[in-house]
């Protein structure tokens, strides 16, 4: 969803915005609000925060109603997009950056289609991150924290408390397992005889 370049000339009225943790897809949310801007409402993502672009006249009600709705689209849209292996070793050094101060840096990162009972993978001897293809296509944030779940064993080898404490920094740490958990139990619900599957 791409900004109104008008909109960007103009000098809208920008409001932080808090939803609850639950519906909210990044750490911050501005809206921006114009009284260029009639009837649409459009969003992108900038950095690690998302503008919301509204019409001036809305109500707060609506406000927050459109944000919600532009999240949901947005974060379909991500789930949507496939990276590939140079754009997830780059993603995989911003997160190192981000969360470890750069101390996690991997030789290699990549998809792999040989591992269906786990995530993702981890050789810190080598300095090598393999990701399940099945996490393709799933949220941005859930391949964020297998990454970095990867990303702190190259500084931390098992899961004692240490590693635990390295992954508290990432804020979706609990709600991307709790995903993963969901995908796992569905996939052992048996399968409804005349039931469609799409």
């Amino acid at each position: 969803m791409s900004a109104d370049p008008l909109h960007r000339a103009g000098a809208p009225q920008r409001t932080p915005t808090n939803l609850p943790p639950s519906s909210s897809r990044t750490s911050a949310i501005e809206v921006r609000r114009s009284t260029r801007r009639r009837r649409t409402v459009s969003a992108y993502r900038e950095g690690d925060r998302t503008v919301v672009l509204i019409p001036a006249r809305m109500s707060e009600a609506e406000e927050q109603r459109w944000v919600s709705v532009m999240l949901d689209k947005l974060a379909a849209q991500e789930s949507k997009r496939v990276l590939g292996d140079a754009e997830l070793a780059e993603r995989a050094e911003r997160l190192s950056d981000q969360y470890f101060d750069g101390r996690a840096r991997p030789t290699a990162v990549r998809w792999v289609t040989n591992q269906n009972t786990r995530w993702g993978s981890c050789t810190p001897s080598e300095g090598s991150i393999r990701l399940s293809h099945r996490l393709q296509g799933m949220p941005e944030y859930v391949v964020d924290y297998v990454l970095l779940h990867e990303l702190a064993h190259l500084l931390v080898p098992g899961h004692g408390p240490r590693f635990w404490r390295l992954l508290e920094a990432y804020p979706r740490t609990e709600r991307a397992r709790g995903y993963l958990e969901g995908v796992v139990a569905a996939d052992r619900l048996p399968h409804v005889p005349g039931a469609r599957s799409e």
